[in-house]
């Protein structure tokens, strides 16, 4: 007879049962991509409306005027006409005398108006003070005029374009120059006017004419006026555009092999070699454009080595060709160098940095002054975030000094007179500082603003400075008469 074996299985005990249930979670959790259905979140993925992309509309740029009482400011000689000044730098060349602080009660507010939510920052010029507004009412971008004496109002122009609140709606800065005043609303659209009587001179719609992608939370880039000719990049069709002042004939158009798209940044010109450029961070890479002779328009060098998904700083060109960029949502700066080899351009990437490794700004553009950079380091800059702080260009992972925990500054604007910093906080508070490269020496700080998000940028123009919060744009006396 066969005999039949038959073993015995033990039931397993219950720490190896729990053993082996980890082991083969741990399995399906190794080998299992919970995110492999989702998509990255950046701009131009997100089924953005047609007010973000760009109007449909068809914009009759002469459709409204309106003239006022106020007369402009008698003997003013000063102006701040464009974004960052006269000079691009943001540092005023006034030899007005401002004093270190006013007392308890601060320096004297001139005037005030209300205007539009928004970030849209005001210009100076002639005795005269502009600023592209938005009116929730008419549902218009409104380019008004003011007097730089009393803050009067002496005349608007604007247009129909319907904006959807989008963290308010105004953005740019206008350009004053050539007896002509330039904006550029927030979807896009470019107007031209007299700087004087606000005539109606011409308009472009670069999302319509040039098919430009309008970025995420609007238009950010303000204008520049050269000579004779308004220089704006809208992507699209053409990464950038030479506009004749007077006429509104294109003159010149840079070719977009790539396909950039408008970021939020500023044109900013620069000389480098005997050889006047544009230079434009667009999203897709940064580019330098030919700025005069017959190779106006032609792209001199490109980049894609640092290419962020939101930029809102400007171009800072230092010297030798040196140029810093700064971006927000941790993408930290680069600094770039351009090299001239023979007749032919080329870029060199000289270092990348984090936030928390190295100088950045968020939304602002820094100062560079003495040789070294100011600005207000980003959200994301670690026990560092949103001080007001000074680096050396040529090692941009060294702080020199930073205004410390106590003295943050949010997303702020700052501007420098007289060897002075003032810097504005999110909430309208006014800081004093003096401007040397040893330490951060606060001499003065005031609460001018009650609103919020004040963030536009400042002028500076015949000793009174210009600033806003979100709803409200404030004139005040910094002589030391006042």
């Amino acid at each position: 007879m066969k005999t039949i074996l038959i073993e015995k299985v033990l039931p397993l005990s219950v720490p190896a049962t729990v053993s082996l249930i980890g082991f083969v979670f741990l399995s399906w959790w190794i080998t299992t991509d919970p995110v492999k259905h989702l998509n990255e979140s950046i701009p131009g993925m997100d089924n953005r409306s047609a007010e973000m992309a760009g109007s449909s509309e068809t914009v009759i740029f002469d459709a409204y005027f309106e003239l006022f009482e106020g007369v402009p400011a008698e003997n003013s000689l000063g102006s701040w006409p464009r974004f960052r000044g006269r000079y691009f730098d943001n540092i005023s060349r006034e030899e007005t005398e401002i004093p270190d602080s006013w007392g308890e009660t601060g320096p004297t507010i001139v005037w005030s108006q209300d205007l539009g939510e928004g970030f849209a920052a005001p210009v100076a010029a002639n005795g005269r003070v502009y600023i592209l507004d938005y009116d929730e009412e008419r549902k218009m971008d409104m380019l008004r005029c003011f007097s730089l004496a009393d803050g009067k109002e002496i005349w608007r122009r604007g247009y129909e374009i319907h904006i959807k609140r989008n963290h308010g709606m105004s953005r740019t800065i206008p350009a004053v120059g050539n007896d002509v005043v330039v904006t550029i609303g927030p979807l896009g659209q470019v107007m031209c006017v007299n700087a004087e009587t606000g005539d109606f001179l011409w308009g472009i719609d670069l999302h319509k004419e040039y098919e430009a992608e309008i970025p995420l939370w609007y238009t950010g880039q303000c204008p520049l006026i050269d000579d004779s000719m308004v220089v704006v990049a809208p992507g699209g069709k053409a990464l950038m555009i030479g506009i004749d002042c007077k006429t509104g004939d294109v003159i010149w158009e840079t070719p977009n092999q790539n396909n950039w798209k408008m970021s939020h940044s500023s044109i900013m010109p620069m000389t480098f070699a005997n050889t006047k450029m544009y230079v434009y961070p667009a999203i897709g890479g940064i580019v330098g454009v030919s700025a005069e002779g017959e190779t106006l328009g032609s792209i001199l060098w490109e980049t894609a080595v640092w290419s962020p998904q939101v930029i809102a700083p400007a171009p800072l060109v230092l010297d030798d060709g040196k140029i810093f960029f700064s971006a927000s949502y941790g993408a930290g700066s680069a600094m770039l160098q351009v090299v001239k080899e023979g007749e032919q351009f080329t870029v060199d990437t000289l270092g990348t940095y984090t936030p928390k490794e190295g100088f950045s700004t968020e939304q602002q553009t820094p100062i560079y002054y003495q040789g070294y950079l100011f600005g207000i380091l980003p959200k994301d800059a670690g026990a560092l975030r949103t001080e007001f702080a000074c680096y050396h260009p040529d090692d941009l992972t060294q702080l020199v000094w930073s205004s410390g925990k106590e003295n943050r500054f949010g997303l702020g604007p700052f501007i420098l007179a007289d060897g002075k910093f003032f810097i504005l906080d999110d909430v309208g508070v006014l800081t004093v500082a003096e401007a040397n490269t040893r330490a951060y020496n606060q001499l003065a700080q005031y609460k001018i603003l009650d609103g919020q998000d004040s963030w536009g940028p400042m002028a500076i123009v015949n000793g009174r400075l210009l600033l806003r919060d979100s709803k409200k744009m404030v004139c005040i006396d910094l002589n030391a008469s006042s």
